[in-house]
């Protein structure tokens, strides 16, 4: 367990170094300046980050990927649709609520309607689109087919929400997508889907393990887009407090315990949904349930240090980056933006979860390597696109509708287990390092060069577009996969077409 533990620390270092060490070269340049304390402060959050995320990914490990695993095939095994459907429908529900992210966007909008409503209505949203995914792997339905759908729905839902004065609401809603598909749910959905194809996929098996993500983060849009519609009134917006002071001194305690109770609703409804279905369906031995429990334990503790120092150290310094790079020179900000999203995105917990469930279910042939630098550049083109929004102040939809419309149309040309993996990544890569470094940067870009009243147009939706162009980035890694393939297989027939009549030896 210790030589693991060590392997997975030294995999958070070379993820978060990257990041931490841009940041710090920054501040040795005359384009920003923060004080010593941000400096010390970020400098050591930095290195209680790489604690919380080598101990998150080891009990993800050992905890929460083989729970999601044993729910999948062991309530599949059972054969009965109807309870798979209603389990897999609570649990989406359950999860949604108690994720903390969605917490802070309910707080956004409590002035427009009740934030217990909202959490509910796309936690609803979720659980239904659990449900769907699920359904989809039994009656072996096409994603690409799924996706096209929806999609179109959606933004039908989003020409309806302009045309009632609410444009407002599209930032938010895109971005609530996102937020719902936080690091305790991925790991869980994403190993239920592997159970569940894993005995009801057919021959298609390790396709239809992806997709659950993907559709997961649908749901929670289309419910925004539908209280978009409905909704009359302005919606108000407070900045929030992004000073370091907000967090430490006094407000440190508070903080910690807000992240740890948070931590413990999200991670123990996931505890008490998977204690039911073992003592009613599964009984595995006690061994596995006292190893589960030891991963629990990990995945809690790697948590709450990872979000505390995200909290406390990540938000104020990516606030004040913002601020100062936007004053400095817009074009710059962008730069800046599209280099910090090639590397915030290896920070990210659940991505490397992906990425090794993607390296196993695949034997291979789509690596761990090829999947992070299509994450890091997709990522980046979306900050560095979301920089460039702000300093020009236009609608998200600008990019959203070609993005979205290039990502579905590769969906007709790639491998179908490549758009499954690539839409899932969307929603992996929207973690909570970005909604709190990425966004508060972004905000702070806002404010210099738009103003408070413009961060709910221009700021919010950083977090879509990070979701988006991994759809594309993956997508095109498998595009070209099928042509180098196609290439080789032209090139070899050319050479047997090719070849001297002495070269061909006959056995007659």
């Amino acid at each position: 367990m210790l030589r693991t533990l060590m392997l997975k620390l030294r995999e958070s270092l070379v993820s978060v170094l990257p990041v931490t060490a841009i940041v710090l070269l920054l501040n040795l340049t005359p384009l920003v300046d923060f004080s010593a304390g941000e400096s010390l402060v970020f400098l050591v959050c930095s290195l209680v980050l790489i604690l919380g995320m080598g101990l998150f990914n080891l009990g993800a490990d050992i905890a929460m990927t083989p729970m999601g695993e044993q729910v999948g095939s062991g309530l599949s095994k059972s054969r009965s649709v109807g309870l798979l459907l209603a389990v897999c429908f609570v649990m989406g529900v359950f999860i949604t609520v108690a994720e903390p992210d969605l917490s802070v966007l309910a707080a956004q909008v409590r002035d427009l309607i009740d934030g217990s409503l909202l959490v509910v209505i796309v936690g609803l949203g979720v659980g239904l689109f659990l449900l769907l995914a699920v359904l989809r792997v039994v009656c072996r339905v096409g994603l690409s087919t799924l996706l096209m759908f929806f999609y179109m729905v959606l933004f039908m839902l989003a020409s309806l929400v302009v045309i009632n004065g609410n444009g407002f609401f599209l930032p938010l809603a895109f971005d609530s997508g996102g937020v719902t598909t936080g690091p305790i749910t991925v790991p869980f959905i994403m190993a239920l889907g592997v159970g569940v194809a894993a005995t009801l996929g057919g021959r298609n098996a390790g396709e239809n393990s992806f997709g659950l993500v993907a559709l997961c983060s649908v749901g929670p849009v289309l419910a925004v887009l539908a209280l978009g519609i409905a909704a009359k009134g302005e919606l108000s917006y407070a900045l929030p407090d992004y000073s370091l002071d907000a967090h430490l001194g006094a407000a440190f305690l508070p903080t910690l315990l807000g992240v740890m109770e948070e931590v413990a609703l999200a991670l123990g409804l996931v505890v008490i949904f998977f204690a039911v279905i073992q003592l009613v369906f599964l009984r595995l031995p006690k061994k596995k349930i006292i190893q589960i429990a030891v991963g629990i334990v990990y995945t809690y503790v790697g948590l709450v240090l990872f979000l505390t120092a995200v909290t406390v150290g990540f938000v104020p310094v990516g606030y004040r980056l913002g601020l100062e790079l936007a004053q400095t020179s817009p074009q710059l900000m962008i730069a800046a933006g599209f280099v910090l999203g090639l590397v915030v995105v290896l920070a990210e917990p659940a991505v490397h979860v992906l990425n090794q469930q993607v390296e196993g279910i695949t034997n291979g042939s789509v690596s761990r390597r090829s999947m992070l630098t299509a994450l890091s550049v997709g990522v980046g083109i979306s900050i560095g696109l979301s920089m460039l929004r702000i300093w020009l102040d236009f609608s998200i939809l600008w990019y959203l509708i070609p993005g979205y419309a290039l990502s579905l149309g590769l969906s007709f040309f790639v491998p179908k287990i490549y758009t499954a993996i690539a839409f899932d990544s969307g929603g992996v890569a929207s973690g909570p390092l970005t909604s709190s470094f990425i966004l508060p940067l972004a905000v702070g870009a806002c404010v210099t060069l738009q103003g408070v009243d413009r961060v709910l147009e221009d700021a919010f939706g950083v977090v879509a577009m990070v979701a988006m162009t991994p759809l594309i980035t993956i997508q095109l890694l498998g595009f070209r996969s099928v042509v180098t393939r196609h290439v080789r297989e032209r090139i070899a027939m050319r050479r047997i077409l090719d070849a001297d009549d002495e070269q061909i030896i006959n056995f007659l």
